[in-house]
């Protein structure tokens, strides 16, 4: 497993080691005890989530209050995804700062995410199928999320799917309705880098 830490402390990329015959693929896609060796914390389960998602759509920026947070380790299985974290965290050295992993069914990465930061992804082919584990359950009043398309945050999402055709993004009401960075922020619903994981 080769591992890179992103431009956002807290986040990381994993490429695996594949293994491939006439009868098709394997690797392993999360291993302990190399991930906590790496992070410095253990990955502890309580939810897995698959996503399917049409080209164009885009989920996020999603985030949990923390305390407790949630901790996301996603890849795609099938399809392609931009998948991006966003230092949410109030007081955070890198407030602010995204970095982006493509995630897809060629190279098979995965990402992690700590407590404390935002996650969204582009779909860019039909049929993207997304699955991540979670630390912690999900709790609707504890979620929250920012605009994908917040000018301040500009994050520069690709304009061509995978087979090069013009992406139209598609939102759900949700997302479309979040608030800016700087309204969130002013609202006091962000998270505090005091309180998380990486602090300190």
């Amino acid at each position: 497993m080769q591992y890179r830490e992103l431009k956002v402390p807290g986040a990381w990329e994993f490429t695996p080691r594949q293994f491939g015959d006439d009868r098709g693929v394997f690797l392993e896609w999360f291993k302990e005890p190399g991930f906590s060796e790496l992070t410095g914390r253990t990955l502890e389960l309580q939810q897995a989530n698959c996503s399917v998602s049409a080209a164009g759509v885009l989920r996020g920026v999603h985030y949990a209050d923390v305390p407790p947070g949630q901790a996301k380790y996603v890849t795609c299985v099938t399809g392609a995804v931009l998948d991006v974290a966003v230092d949410l965290r109030v007081g955070s050295p890198t407030y602010g700062v995204w970095d982006a992993v493509l995630l897809d069914d060629v190279d098979r990465r995965a990402i992690f995410l700590t407590e404390g930061l935002g996650h969204a992804f582009l779909s860019l082919e039909d049929d993207s199928t997304v699955v991540y584990l979670c630390s912690t359950g999900y709790a609707p009043e504890r979620e929250h999320g920012v605009h994908p398309l917040d000018p301040e945050i500009g994050i520069d999402w690709p304009k061509t799917g995978r087979d090069g055709n013009p992406l139209s993004f598609q939102l759900s009401a949700k997302d479309s309705d979040a608030p800016s960075l700087a309204t969130a922020l002013a609202d006091g619903i962000l998270p505090s880098f005091a309180d998380g994981p990486t602090a300190g």
